[in-house]
């Protein structure tokens, strides 16, 4: 990975995220609206995420959103705010469980989707 890339896997200083604190079940916020809620987050060493269970708005499926996505963690409201758009989520590469961790050109895949700088394409 190039350093933009590890950037992108890591939460960025000012997005309030705490290593101690779970945030398991709080809301997801895309800049644009609702996209679900965490339903597994990291806080290891190497790359960090979060899984996110769109529920209904995609079919139940799960998304996986690397940790730079994160722009704000409020433990009162219970929500994560991502820096991208609801569109940019929909689209991503299809997340496998199986393999999210341990293909490097899967987490390739969704660093070129999601990009430092958030284009999405």
């Amino acid at each position: 990975m190039t350093h933009d890339s590890d950037s992108l896997w890591s939460y960025a200083p000012t997005a309030g995220h705490t290593p101690d604190l779970d945030f398991t079940g709080y809301t997801v916020e895309a800049s644009d609206g609702r996209v679900g809620k965490v339903d597994r987050h990291t806080t290891d060493v190497g790359p960090q995420y979060l899984v996110v269970d769109t529920g209904p708005w995609i079919l139940g499926k799960e998304v996986l959103l690397p940790a730079g996505t994160v722009e704000d963690v409020d433990h009162d409201s219970r929500t994560v705010r991502v820096a991208r758009t609801k569109a940019q989520i929909k689209d991503a590469p299809a997340f496998d469980r199986e393999r999210h961790l341990g293909d490097p050109a899967y987490r390739d895949q969704l660093s070129g989707h999601y990009g430092e700088h958030g284009s999405g394409h």
